[in-house]
């Protein structure tokens, strides 16, 4: 009897082990079939937060996904902290929190940093911290060498290793799953810390450079490799409708009572990201979704808009995952049976609804 058992033991371990083969196959028939990831970020701002942020994760461990991104701010921000609703962000035993809550899912999980993590660190005083410092720390912390975070790792590139230029970038990553280039990509909120001292405007300079350099190196691997679509994943919303053609935005606008076309658009560091993503979709025909988070407003639209025809990209689909006070997440399914390619679902958590 026991030596039956032994034999089925064995037997299961071998199937489970050819399973999870098969899934994470780079070629073959596992890339012609659908799978899901997750997108969440913009989260644990307060206890509260936190406890909801517990509740996400539940909810991402019970579902079958390749992979989970967290689009950054995975704490306060430092000009909104309140000890009296929650933990000191910046701190390194807040960090350790995350990182341990991070390595609790066990799907592979992936981070790309938020202006929260790093940046808005100044807003502290007591202790005071140097933002420069933090994600010195953050970099360290988050980003172990080729691989992801989680219980179950997941392979990936990083900017680091491919480009001599950019060997402090280790969060600017890529990896391939399911026939699609993913790309994570080191934008941040507060004006990706570009207009407050000059030694913050020399790290925004540099770490745009990468940036867009990553961009375009994305694009020319997707494009070499045939790959289905691209996904790029970062933190900051760029504000796409600022640099929208004037009928455009007119439009827009008419539609909420009382609002004004501004004169033209306000000037932002984003501003050499969104041509750098036109000019790359003037020739760039597949998929591309571009997930973000930072403004807290899940929405799902096209906000792209070619130069040569003022006319928006088709192929281009924006996504900002929910944020603090609403923790939940977004599914996203990829589907090469799908000509759109990919599908995004709220999962809304049911312990996190808001009590009416």
């Amino acid at each position: 009897m026991s030596s039956k058992k032994s034999l089925r033991g064995s037997f299961r371990t071998i199937l489970a082990a050819a399973l999870v083969t098969f899934a994470f196959c780079p070629h073959g028939q596992a890339e012609d079939r659908a799978f899901q990831f997750a997108l969440v970020g913009d989260t644990a701002y307060t206890a509260a937060g936190v406890e909801g942020f517990r509740h996400l994760l539940a909810s991402i461990n019970r579902a079958d996904l390749a992979f989970v991104v967290h689009i950054g701010d995975f704490e306060n921000d430092g000009s909104r902290y309140n000890p009296a609703t929650g933990a000191m962000p910046c701190t390194d035993q807040n960090y350790r929190i995350v990182y341990d809550a991070f390595q609790s899912v066990r799907h592979p999980f992936i981070l790309t940093p938020g202006d929260n993590d790093w940046t808005d660190c100044h807003f502290l005083k007591s202790p005071t911290f140097d933002p420069l410092e933090r994600l010195a720390k953050v970099r360290t912390m988050f980003f172990p060498d080729g691989k992801s975070l989680g219980q179950r790792k997941l392979d990936v590139e990083s900017q680091a290793k491919d480009d001599p230029q950019y060997t402090k970038f280790v969060e600017n990553q890529r990896w391939s799953f399911g026939g699609v280039t993913f790309v994570t990509v080191h934008i941040v909120g507060s004006n990706d810390n570009f207009g407050r001292t000059p030694e913050m405007d020399e790290e925004s300079r540099e770490r745009k450079a990468a940036n867009l350099a990553w961009i375009h190196s994305g694009f020319a691997k997707a494009k070499a490799g045939g790959s289905r679509g691209i996904v790029l994943l970062t933190q900051a919303d760029p504000r796409f409708e600022n640099y929208w053609p004037p009928a455009a935005k007119a439009r827009y606008l008419g539609s909420i009572p009382g609002a004004m076309l501004p004169p033209q658009a306000v000037q932002t560091a984003f501003e050499d990201y969104i041509h750098a993503l036109a000019d790359e979709l003037e020739s760039y025909d597949r998929p591309v979704a571009f997930l973000h988070g930072d403004t807290h407003w899940f929405r799902i639209d096209q906000p792209l808009f070619s130069g040569k025809v003022n006319h928006r990209f088709e192929n281009f689909t924006r996504v900002e995952t929910f944020g603090d006070p609403d923790t939940h997440w977004v599914r996203v399914t990829v589907d090469p049976a799908n000509p759109q390619l990919f599908r995004f679902n709220p999962e809304i958590i049911p312990e996190n609804v808001a009590v009416r």
